[in-house]
């Protein structure tokens, strides 16, 4: 329960973190995508310092669950995010959240739940071999690299969604490597430092918010939170299987887990479809061609979600 406390505070700091961020990557020049002005830009406004301060105690909750919970249990409870964003990013740009919007958090949050329910995931008993670390790390660049290089060819909400993919799949080597940090914590800080997955998880995490503030800079935050959200437990859960020896039941239990991430992919997908997003991707198109539409309209403001 430690772990579920911990892993739910963590998604709340992430929901503020992300709103926060996105409100100052909205009006940043379009043609500092995949630059380093970017974050020289962004790291000028107290927004986005407001939205790193948030990432921080949402990463320091993260490694307090890891130490008491599995990645499988810990990362797929970081879906709660996606429901606070929306919250709070009402809020905050007052957008009316619509029932279509409510049905697809319902659905999500419903099959998290589920799938959790199903899995009953239980942490694992070893620790991987430096064979494991190069494949695994193999295999998440050539899926990030495949990921980023599908964004610059795409544009608009699909570029977002790619980049939100991508860096959902960041954070979840992250907290592979977190994992792996937090079990040298009993040996002291001399051994911690000495660490060679502590400077691996803040290289691998920096790559990750790096992609994350090109999704957010790139499309409107309910079109990046999904993807962000859903894939990073996904893949978490997939690495502590693999990685870890986590142990998820399986036999007649893969049904109910099968529909639990159905209805995670149903919410998502619905979410991406409400009138909402296809409003603030149309007004996130225009701010990139201000030629769109005429001078006053309101497809030329920066799309606030």
């Amino acid at each position: 329960m430690i772990a579920v406390v911990l892993a739910v505070l963590a998604a709340a700091a992430n929901a503020v973190a992300s709103v926060l961020q996105r409100r100052a990557a909205r009006s940043a020049p379009a043609d500092e995508a995949f630059r380093a002005g970017l974050i020289w830009d962004l790291v000028r406004r107290p927004a986005w310092l407001g939205g790193i301060a948030a990432l921080i105690a949402g990463f320091l909750l993260q490694a307090a669950a890891l130490t008491s919970g599995g990645l499988a249990l810990v990362q797929p409870l970081l879906v709660a995010e996606l429901p606070i964003t929306m919250l709070v990013a009402g809020w905050m740009f007052r957008v009316r959240v619509t029932p279509q919007t409510w049905l697809a958090i319902g659905a999500l949050t419903a099959g998290l739940a589920g799938f959790l329910a199903a899995a009953s995931p239980t942490p694992g008993d070893r620790l991987p071999g430096l064979l494991t670390w190069v494949i695994s790390a193999g295999v998440t660049a050539g899926l990030l690299a495949g990921c980023v290089a599908a964004a610059i060819a795409a544009d608009g909400p699909a570029r977002a969604v790619l980049l939100g993919a991508a860096a959902g799949l960041g954070f979840a080597y992250t907290a592979v490597l977190m994992k792996r940090t937090v079990e040298d914590l009993p040996a002291g800080v001399r051994t911690l430092a000495g660490s060679w997955s502590l400077y691996a998880m803040v290289a691998a995490g920096l790559c990750s918010l790096f992609l994350l503030q090109n999704a957010l800079h790139s499309g409107p935050l309910v079109a990046v939170q999904p993807a962000l959200t859903v894939t990073d437990p996904v893949a978490s859960t997939a690495y502590g299987v693999a990685m870890f020896g986590e142990d998820i039941r399986t036999g007649p239990w893969v049904l109910p887990e099968l529909s639990g991430m159905a209805l995670i992919l149903y919410g998502s997908v619905l979410l991406s479809r409400s009138a909402p997003i296809r409003e603030q991707a149309r007004m996130a198109g225009a701010r990139r061609h201000p030629g769109a539409e005429g001078p006053g309209e309101e497809g030329t403001r920066p799309a606030p979600w």
